[in-house]
């Protein structure tokens, strides 16, 4: 995922999205194509809200609503005293890293971008919130593309098409 994201070049070999290759894309606009939840969200000191809206600033309440919805933080959200007004901490110290994890997808399904990456995106769910997340990144990919990293099964069982990286050989 951080080759698809340029954050590295190959050492060996080339990237392509469709038959363009990966380093004849403008990076900055390539990155507004794509949106990426890695394991580990990095969350401001700031409100929950405004934590959703990094992935696009001139959302509505109510499309960070159904971001958090289909993300299922939102009826967590609502049992704080401040729902979306809540401030997280620093660095996201006041939520656990499961809530931390939702809000990560939340900013992704408010992005609306044409590709998804998810790394681990369940890793650190219960079997419910899992569930419930999967069924939302099945909902989200009708005209979209999604590279999921998981080492769940019942998380990888969602993908139309599943590749084995075995001793940094993709198989």
């Amino acid at each position: 995922l951080k080759l698809l994201m340029r954050f590295y070049d190959p050492l060996r070999g080339v990237i392509q999205i469709g038959q363009t290759l990966l380093t004849d894309i403008n990076t900055s606009n390539m990155r507004h194509m794509f949106a990426y939840v890695t394991q580990e969200t990095v969350l401001f000191h700031d409100s929950i809200e405004n934590n959703i809206k990094i992935a696009d600033y001139n959302a509505t309440r109510e499309e960070v609503e159904i971001a958090a919805k289909k993300a299922s933080i939102h009826d967590f959200i609502m049992t704080l005293p401040k729902g979306y007004d809540t401030n997280v901490g620093e660095l996201g110290d006041l939520l656990s890293d499961g809530e931390k994890q939702r809000i990560g997808l939340a900013r992704a399904f408010l992005c609306n971008s044409p590709m998804i990456m998810l790394d681990e995106p369940t890793s650190n769910l219960d079997s419910l919130n899992e569930g419930n997340i999967l069924k939302s990144i099945n909902e989200a990919k009708h005209g979209k593309s999604i590279v999921l990293v998981s080492h769940r099964k019942s998380t990888a069982k969602i993908a139309d098409e599943a590749y084995t990286v075995y001793r940094g050989r993709l198989s």
